[in-house]
């Protein structure tokens, strides 16, 4: 059952399930370039609101150490998650100039009338990650359940070669799982990673 915390502005409503503080393991599995990268890794996700109209996003994850080889922090993201909708002048930017007309409190109406064909809503995803990496993501949020695409991927010139990412998060019996697909190091689009994460607070 999903929870919709009563202070959520409604933008927000389909994308509630997501709020709170998310921890627990995962896998690594990915070929590329000659190299096995596997192994397992703790995951701390985060997701709040400070009263906007999107989600601010945090995640960490660390390569648990093994006998041979030690733990090794690896690349942090952080970003913005929000219902796609069209631009208009009660938004502020961009930069901080600032809204050119007051936006009327928003309902769960006008927020249904968002709703795509598929009987979702449009998300996008603007994620930064530490290594140099900046992704765009697009897609649809139904019910538990969101699927990403990657609109456009931005490097700089210290990042390594990354090109394309798919992302996959739902909600199962209280659980967050994702699956992370991703073209890098040469290679097509592969599946990389997974998790499953716990809600702690």
């Amino acid at each position: 059952m999903i929870e919709i915390p009563t202070d959520i502005p409604a933008d927000l409503v389909p994308l509630s399930w997501l709020v709170g503080v998310w921890e627990g393991t995962g896998v690594i599995d990915y070929r590329a370039s000659g190299t096995h990268y596997e192994g397992e890794f703790s995951h701390r996700v985060s997701f709040s609101h400070d009263g906007g109209p999107f989600l601010n996003y945090s995640a960490t994850a660390t390569l648990l150490g093994t006998d041979e080889k030690p733990a090794q922090q690896l690349t942090s993201e952080s970003g913005f998650w929000r219902l796609a909708r069209p631009a208009h002048d009660a938004a502020p930017g961009p930069g901080l100039l600032p809204a050119l007309a007051a936006e009327p409190e928003r309902t769960a109406e006008d927020i249904e009338h968002l709703r795509t064909p598929e009987g979702g809503f449009p998300v996008e995803v603007a994620l930064s990650h530490s290594d140099g990496v900046q992704e765009l993501y697009v897609g649809e949020v139904n019910g538990p359940r969101i699927d990403l695409g990657t609109d456009a991927v931005v490097r700089s010139a210290g990042a390594k070669t990354y090109t394309a990412a798919t992302r996959l998060y739902g909600l199962v019996e209280g659980h967050l799982l994702w699956a992370w697909d991703i073209a890098a190091l040469g290679q097509s689009l592969a599946s990389h990673a997974s998790a499953r994460l716990a809600k702690v607070s």
